[in-house]
């Protein structure tokens, strides 16, 4: 009799535990390539092994399957970078933007691309570039680890982490100088699906 009771309390727990199926990189990057804008807050630390505090900046970010890489810093001081398939524009508080193409900085451009492999989780330009360590932490959660393969990345990063669960959260950057730079991103917003007139001026600026 006790024997029974045991094995229908295991039951019970069974059906109203709730069941997490495990993630994996395909879905991960299934899921994330489906979000045609995502929008999030970041916080980023930069700590620099020579300097005596870490530097530290805030703002909003949007990346846009179809568009790029959009990165607003608020503080401490206004910055914003966008970053497309045929160029980078960088404008640092007023002054005017600084304008980079494909053509006359390749090299740019092959990190713009690993950045939005970073952010939308594509696993065939991860792979082209990284060793990697995709692990399953339950509930939902995940985490990749990237071991650069190819230069010049394996010149400058010993390592990157990425993070999260629904979304991505967590980015960390570990270069060869011994410096880290960690990237937590938040309040993340799918909707509108498309982007704002503000941010259509922003991708197009040239």
């Amino acid at each position: 009799m006790r024997n029974q009771r045991i094995k229908l309390w295991s039951l019970l727990l069974l059906l109203f535990t709730p069941w997490v199926k495990a993630v994996t990189l395909d879905q991960l990057q299934q899921r994330f390539s489906a979000q045609p804008v995502t929008r999030a807050h970041f916080h980023q630390t930069r700590t620099i092994k020579d300097l005596p505090m870490p530097l530290r900046s805030q703002g909003e970010m949007v990346i846009a399957r179809e568009h790029g890489l959009l990165w607003q810093q608020t503080a401490p001081f206004p910055m914003r970078m966008v970053l497309t398939d045929t160029h980078m524009v960088q404008a640092v508080n007023n002054q005017p933007a600084q304008v980079v193409t494909a053509e006359n900085n390749p090299q740019m451009f092959q990190f713009n691309h690993l950045l939005r492999a970073l952010f939308q989780a594509d696993r065939q330009v991860l792979a082209q570039n990284f060793h990697i360590d995709f692990r399953d932490l339950g509930a939902g959660r995940w985490s990749l680890h990237l071991q650069p393969l190819t230069t010049p990345l394996d010149k400058i990063f010993a390592s990157i982490e990425l993070a999260g669960e629904r979304y991505l959260e967590t980015i960390q950057l570990y270069d060869k100088q011994g410096d880290r730079t960690d990237i937590v991103l938040s309040e993340h917003r799918l909707t509108p699906t498309q982007l704002t007139h503000d941010e259509r001026q922003r991708f197009a600026t040239r």
